[in-house]
């Protein structure tokens, strides 16, 4: 049996830094949370590659004493716990004094730090936990850290790091979040000596979205304000209409601290029941509010998870409060928007009146004085004599009236084109359809009524004897499919099966010849038919250049993560590039997806990435999700043609279920059918 002794204290030191330090943002997020608690106004963070060479964390905050710069990397070290009470009322985000130990660690570290009203600041160099000798320094007020080389002293931790790109992304979002739960703080982060974040810090939330979140997500927002018992919520929520196709931007702060909460995100999409489209995830950046002593933040080593003393409360409010928001602004726009466009009524349209003031009317209306005579030229009247219609075969209609003008605005007679001079319209078009050598049809008949009301105009202008039809190409008209050169005529014989018909543009009605009526879900069916040509494909999809190209906003996180597999998009037919700040310029879609439903596919595609877990299973994701968007949708018409091709599929086996496992066909035997009109 192996002998128990204590570990050396380098070593027990690394093991806490695994579990405080995981990658550059969990560095990034201790050291600008205690930025945060020293009363900061302004933050500004900067990496290089990652973080991996380089952090920098400058803040104007209180600073720290310069004889208590090496007490602060020791480990339970810190000044926010006093006794064991503390432990139940946390009120900032650092407390448990090991993260400074823990970066120290597994890093290079260079502090300097000065505090208010001191002439001089200090600074102290610390390399894998080891400090040098404190010395004395100019510096502003505040604190600046630096971090070198992380991980250089365990070359295991590194083996686990991912690309540059994906952990200056993660960074990026960290400080997003950390943006929006302190508005009244400028935020200001640079990456590689470019900056991509910058928020005014002027106490406004809906600035810190605008800054941290963009134009495109910032716009629409519903503001949302409400409390229940002792929790208080407040912040911002999308539209119905602007659902999203993750739940990457659903942002919750619990008293200033993001976390991830399935209660929280639970009580959100409850409030949109029945008022977001299906598969679509409602946005926010929600802020709940509740004393120190009704929650625990001491549940998780990266304090990204809680525990509510009371859940069902902090669900309840949540839930109303987003609810109540939803309905207002519907109940707000409807009324205006109807007072708007219904214009007032005439006070005299449609008026009732009884028999005496009809009486009255009208003899007011007697007793006023007569019109002015028209014109002279206005006076003609409309002459009831037919003229043929060379096209309408047998129907005939009343000729344009003639206007009369008087002596002094008469011209030249204008030559009628094709007849001599004077002559009438109708004997120019019965002339001219004599001599036309043009094919016609067989002339139409007139209805009967027309032909009881004028029965004179029958024999006023003779139809020319019926022609037979001569076909464009002659020799192809006589004959038989089979018998022109080059052809044959394949006989496919009658399917056994029959399509009655296509109920809620959804489901397709097909009758066997074993008498079973089958309700086939079309765009199940579909989608199961893309995914498996996609997955027996060995090139990749047929592309589309697009005319303009779509910049999707995607978030930081979701654009990293694309952008990391730019080579496994290209082989499913998309090609993409960085648009800064979090956004993925796309230039070319395969040819079955919608250039509409470009930005909706890519947040898809992104979610699939991040669940996947093999490049196997990952593959099939995205799969997955270009199957669903290039298939026929439910409501949608289609062409019986497309119907028939489904239903062949299905009725042949060799689709059964969609990708998803949903199933495609649902059959209903004779005998079911009788014994529910009580037949059987």
């Amino acid at each position: 049996m192996p002998h128990i002794q204590q570990l050396d204290s380098h070593v027990a030191d690394l093991i806490a830094a695994g579990e405080v330090v995981e990658r550059p943002a969990s560095v990034v997020k201790e050291l600008v949370e205690n930025a945060i608690d020293a009363g900061s106004s302004a933050v500004v963070v900067e990496i290089r590659r990652g973080g991996m060479a380089l952090i920098r964390v400058t803040d104007n905050g209180c600073g720290i004493a310069p004889e208590e710069l090496p007490t602060a990397f020791l480990r339970h070290a810190t000044s926010k716990l006093r006794t064991e009470e503390d432990l139940g009322k946390i009120g900032t985000l650092g407390f448990r004094g090991e993260a400074l130990a823990a970066i120290s660690a597994v890093s290079r570290v260079d502090i300097v730090t000065c505090r208010p009203g001191a002439a001089e600041g200090a600074s102290l160099h610390l390399e894998g936990g080891e400090p040098a000798a404190v010395e004395a320094a100019g510096a502003p007020q505040g604190t600046t850290i630096v971090v070198r080389d992380l991980f250089y002293n365990t070359p295991a931790r590194l083996k686990f790091m991912r690309k540059d790109s994906a952990e200056t992304a993660a960074v990026g979002g960290l400080m997003q979040h950390l943006a929006l739960s302190h508005p009244d703080i400028s935020f200001k982060f640079i990456k590689d000596g470019q900056e991509a974040l910058h928020t005014p810090g002027d106490g406004k939330l809906d600035s810190a979205v605008y800054a941290a979140l963009g134009r495109d997500f910032a716009h629409g927002l519903v503001p949302v304000e409400g409390r229940g018992g002792e929790t208080a919520v407040s912040g911002f929520v999308t539209g119905p209409l602007q659902g999203r196709g993750s739940r990457s931007m659903q942002v919750f702060f619990v008293n200033g601290r993001f976390i991830k909460s399935q209660l929280l995100t639970a009580a959100l999409e409850e409030g949109y029941r029945n008022q977001i489209m299906k598969g679509k995830f409602p946005g926010c950046v929600l802020s709940v509010t509740l004393p120190v002593t009704a929650v625990d933040v001491n549940v998780h080593p990266a304090k990204t998870q809680v525990k509510f003393a009371r859940e069902r409360e902090v669900f309840d409010a949540v839930y109303h409060t987003v609810l109540d928001a939803l309905d207002s602004r519907g109940a707000a726009n409807a009324p205006a928007a109807r007072r708007e466009t219904v214009p007032a009524a005439k006070p005299d349209f449609f008026q009732t009146m009884d028999a005496r003031t009809f009486r009255e009317q009208a003899a007011r209306q007697a007793e006023r004085p007569a019109a002015p005579a028209r014109p002279a030229w206005n006076t003609e009247q409309r002459t009831s004599a037919p003229v043929a219609d060379s096209g309408t075969g047998g129907v005939y209609r009343s000729a344009p009236r003639e206007r009369k003008v008087p002596a002094a605005f008469q011209r030249t007679p204008i030559r009628p084109l094709g007849g001599a001079l004077g002559q009438a319209p109708s004997s120019v078009t019965a002339e001219r359809r004599e001599a036309a050598p043009v094919q016609r049809r067989e002339p139409v008949s007139a209805p009967a009524e027309t032909k009881e009301r004028t029965p004179e105009t029958r024999t006023a202008a003779p139809e020319p004897p019926a022609r037979p039809f001569v076909p464009a190409i002659p020799e192809m008209a006589p004959q038989a499919p089979e018998q022109v050169p080059g052809q044959t005529a394949l006989d496919a014989g009658e399917a056994p099966w029959r399509i009655a018909g296509e109920v809620l543009n959804t489901y397709i009605i097909c009758e066997d010849g074993s008498g079973n009526v089958w309700l086939i879900d079309k765009h199940a069916a579909h989608e199961r038919i893309n995914f498996d040509r996609l997955m027996a494909a060995q090139e990749p999809p047929m592309r589309q250049t697009l005319l303009s190209p779509v910049a999707a906003e995607l978030g930081r996180e979701d654009g990293a993560l694309l952008l990391e597999n730019l080579p496994l998009l290209e082989q499913l037919g998309f090609s993409c590039e960085d648009f800064g700040g979090g956004a993925v310029l796309v230039r070319e879609v395969p040819a079955d997806i919608d250039p509409c439903d470009v930005s909706a596919t890519l947040e898809e595609l992104a979610e699939c990435l991040r669940t996947g877990r093999s490049p196997d299973e990952r593959r099939e994701n995205l799969l997955h999700t270009m199957a669903c968007k290039a298939a026929i949708k439910g409501g949608w018409k289609s062409d019986p043609a497309e119907l028939r091709v489904l239903v062949e599929k299905v009725q042949s086996g060799a689709v059964r279920f969609c990708p998803h496992g949903r199933p495609v066909a649902v059959k209903l035997t004779k005998y079911e059918l009788e014994k529910m009109f009580k037949r059987a």
